[in-house]
């Protein structure tokens, strides 16, 4: 096998592999940044984005003869997609509101919350089976998990849903500097 035919055949494949990775990465984590509202990074991770893709690209068309090429532009569209995806979940950047609905247990849930530095609104209601109480929080994405040990503790069976928050005005938001194992074991922090 000659330079050219290695060339054309795995070092550009590959090279097209981990540019498109790059590229829809970028993309990935710039569309999710619009969409919760953080408008000015994207521009900026557009720009790379695009000039990975067009330099990938001119090198794509150069070796049009190249079927593995092809396979690792495609390839390298799946898994960019799948670490965009990642890193934005690593991030946990944002808020999200989460509603919780309770036949029983609510207002332990609600106290535990609070007590927690979660901010909680609760409301009774009416369920397919009798009385409940939904309980409403907004919490920022990295304390999330922290919120659904606290419910599932109370109450492993409630119905809860959770939904992206695209801005905040106001409000209780959770203390900042308290131990995650101070919260799940009501220690107090020092």
């Amino acid at each position: 096998m000659s330079d050219a035919d290695l060339y054309a055949w795995v070092i550009l494949p590959l090279l097209i592999f981990l540019a498109r990775i790059s590229d829809v990465t970028l993309g990935t984590i710039r569309i999710i940044l619009v969409a919760r509202g953080k408008r000015n990074i994207a521009p900026v991770l557009g720009f790379f984005e695009v000039l990975i893709w067009i330099v990938m690209i001119g090198q794509l068309v150069q070796h049009l003869h190249s079927v593995t090429s092809y396979i690792g532009y495609a390839a390298g569209f799946a898994a960019g997609n799948f670490v965009g995806m990642w890193i934005e979940d690593r991030l946990a950047m944002g808020n999200v509101i989460m509603r919780i609905i309770l036949p029983q247990g609510g207002a332990e849930v609600r106290h535990r919350l609070h007590e927690a530095g979660f901010g909680v609104t609760s409301l009774t209601g009416e369920g397919a089976t009798g009385p409940v109480m939904m309980v409403f929080s907004v919490v920022p994405r990295k304390k999330l998990m922290l919120a659904h040990q606290i419910i599932h503790e109370i109450a492993p069976r409630a119905f809860i849903s959770v939904e992206d928050v695209r801005s905040t005005e106001e409000g209780v938001f959770p203390i900042q500097g308290r131990r995650f194992e101070d919260i799940l074991f009501r220690r107090k922090s020092k």
